[in-house]
């Protein structure tokens, strides 16, 4: 899944104290034979997770499983522990947001959004994935890299082309001369390989799972490896296990233009706010006609054609930010104010060492996990037979996932996803989410015969589970409580239909933001999964 790049500023102090959570406690003692240690725990210096007096830490794994006494690294972890009797204690919750490459240190916090409190009976347990944010080491190759002045992303010419490519092969380089052996050791397997050393280091025998995104593709690993270690699992936005990654990218590249549409028909209907058009088809060439004058003279001096559609991009996966990416553009088009989009961009894509911590994870996860073509002349033939229907994403999806024919580690098999002994989990996903198409969560379903597939019919929010949505929350709930699901239908289909997330009504006031430093909204929640 491409990263996003719309990061709300308001979360930005969650974000970066979450980074910095764990502090450095004292290493704990190490067998190294078993591979385990435990979990040297402290106090939290994120105001969100001190606030609710979580615990921070890091685990020590081994980088590579198969040497267990050699080289170490470190996972950054937090929980917050069950609030209910003990005897109504349900176990350890680990969580990751997706990505790959998204920190998950913070989302120690989502149990408290689990309705009828349900949530309180398990130790919420966040982690950043090996590599990532402020687990060490964390990989970084080129903080410039997704910033401005890149070539436009459809290649016109031989040109645009070859600069692409020369980019792409510049960035895995710069990956290998900062990695080293890292790169030879994030693959999912070997996160879910360290998900083990946590639940280890813990003391459970199982682990309770909530994934988002790629996190529903590190449950499924977990879930083949170690049956017998899984008791629930709630997977929302489920990728494809027999896409990973080539072709998933090609399917995302199809969603995606089918949910911009519906998104230039929403501000079609909002015209009178907005002003860019009184129907879908008018919006569009607006878009397109725009875009292409981006590339003779971008806005503000860097807002080209790339930085547009990564902007609009937040609009495929979401219907919350919906308004804000409206009125940037609406602002640009009517008063030639390039800051909105500038601002949104900035937001998303910040330009410093490190910066790209998140994508140099997301690229060293899927160009290991599986082999990707080596000839570019697949790849050039693919992405222009796609690119011919569905315009929008392409190319920008090509060219961000291009350092995966020059990557500099070894990739691995393909995990066979089976869930043949696993107990009942919960699938979860909207009919029209375009980074994990519905026909994923049906072969996940096929593949784990005592799951249960919720559907937001007809919605196009990618993995938004808890923000709200009770028919939803209200079975999540359900589920986390009493082990109840939705019955299983016999069909290829969802086991339960729910309304999707609604599409906003564009409104001249803003979501209001708790005050609390320490304190997260709905909202906040909604920006951090975003962000992963």
């Amino acid at each position: 899944m491409r990263r996003l790049l719309a990061v709300a500023a308001s979360l930005a102090l969650v974000l970066g104290g979450a980074a910095a959570a764990s502090g450095a406690p004292a290493e704990p003692s190490t067998d190294r034979a078993a591979g385990h240690t435990a979990i040297g725990w402290a106090r939290c210096d994120d105001p969100a997770l001190r606030e609710r007096k979580a615990e921070c830490g890091f685990l020590s794994v081994p980088l590579d499983y198969a040497h267990p006494a050699g080289k170490r690294i470190k996972l950054a972890v937090s929980r917050i522990r069950h609030t209910v009797p003990d005897d109504r204690y349900q176990g350890v919750m680990l969580v990751n947001p997706g990505g790959p490459g998204g920190s998950g240190l913070v989302l120690s916090v989502l149990g408290e959004f689990v309705p009828h409190g349900a949530g309180a009976a398990y130790d919420w347990i966040g982690f950043d994935p090996r590599g990532v944010g402020a687990s060490r080491p964390a990989l970084a190759c080129d903080g410039d890299y997704l910033g401005y002045d890149r070539p436009p992303y459809v290649p016109t010419s031989a040109a645009i082309e070859t600069a692409w490519l020369k980019r792409a092969k510049g960035y895995a380089k710069a990956c290998e001369r900062s990695g080293g052996d890292l790169l030879d050791h994030l693959r999912t397997v070997d996160s879910v390989r360290d998900m083990d050393s946590i639940r280890a280091a813990l003391g459970a025998e199982k682990i309770n799972f909530y994934g988002f995104s790629y996190g529903t593709y590190l449950g499924q690993v977990y879930a083949t490896r170690y049956p017998d270690r899984v008791r629930k699992m709630v997977l929302d936005g489920n990728v494809d296990p027999s896409r990973v990654w080539y072709d998933a990218n090609l399917d995302q590249d199809v969603a995606f233009d089918r949910n911009i549409k519906i998104y230039f028909g929403w501000l079609a209907r909002h015209h009178d706010v907005y002003h860019l058009g009184r129907t879908g088809k008018a919006v569009e060439k607006l878009f397109y006609r725009e875009q292409k004058k981006l590339i003779a003279k971008p806005a503000g001096g860097v807002i080209g054609p790339d930085e547009l559609s990564d902007v609009f991009l937040q609009a495929g996966y979401y219907v919350f930010g919906w308004e804000t990416v409206a009125s940037a553009f609406s602002a640009w088009v009517n008063d030639r104010d390039p800051q909105p989009l500038k601002s949104l961009f900035d937001e998303g894509n910040p330009q410093e060492d490190g910066a790209d911590n998140g994508y140099a994870i997301y690229l060293a996860v899927q160009c290991t996990d599986v082999r990707w073509p080596a000839s570019w002349q697949k790849w050039r033939a693919d992405n222009w037979r796609v690119h011919r229907k569905a315009p929008f994403e392409t190319w920008g999806n090509a060219w961000y996932n291009a350092p995966c024919l020059t990557w500099p580690a070894k990739a691995g098999d393909r995990v066979a996803v089976t869930g043949r002994d696993v107990p009942p989990i919960l699938l979860i996903s909207e009919t029209l989410d375009a980074a994990t198409p519905f026909s994923g969560s049906l072969e996940v379903r096929k593949r784990f015969p005592r799951a249960a597939l919720v559907e937001g019919v007809g919605g196009t929010t990618h993995a938004g589970s808890l923000f709200g949505n009770a028919c939803v929350d209200d079975t999540i709930a359900d589920y986390l409580a009493t082990g109840k699901l939705p019955k299983r239908v016999k069909a290829n289909t969802s086991d339960k239909r729910c309304a999707p997330l609604p599409q906003p009504t564009p409104s001249a006031a803003a979501t209001k933001r708790a005050e609390s430093a320490g304190r997260l909204s709905r909202a906040d929640l909604q920006e951090l999964i975003a962000a992963r």
